[in-house]
């Protein structure tokens, strides 16, 4: 039913910046939380930054003060803008949702490939 869009993704070379976009395609969906995870080959996929609904932003500590995670219309666009990026930053970066009185309704979009090139 409610699907997550991702744009953005590409490659870029080491200090540059992209910013990635997703959008759900229904729009009343407005999740409690809305986040960007990434995993890169041979690793397990890991959150990047979330923001939640009326609060705060989070952000890992390989990316704080390098990515920016936005959002509006409830959580229902979310913008990852990414900024002196590293080539340890390539990986499939994937938009996540969680919506419901206790989040137990999660979406997960397709995946967009970001290559970092040093």
């Amino acid at each position: 039913q409610v699907q997550l869009v991702e744009s953005g993704g590409g490659l870029v070379q080491a200090g540059g910046s992209l910013r990635l976009s997703c959008a759900a395609s229904r729009s009343t969906f407005s999740p409690n939380i809305m986040g960007w995870y990434r995993q890169a080959p041979g690793k397990q996929r890991e959150l990047v930054a979330s923001i939640r609904r009326y609060g705060t932003r989070h952000y890992s500590d390989s990316v704080k003060g390098r990515f920016t995670i936005s959002s509006d219309n409830g959580n229902n666009v979310v913008v990852l803008q990414m900024n002196n990026l590293r080539p340890e930053d390539t990986a499939v970066y994937y938009c996540n949702g969680r919506a419901g009185l206790s989040g137990e309704n999660e979406y997960w979009g397709q995946g967009t490939q970001v290559t970092v090139a040093s």
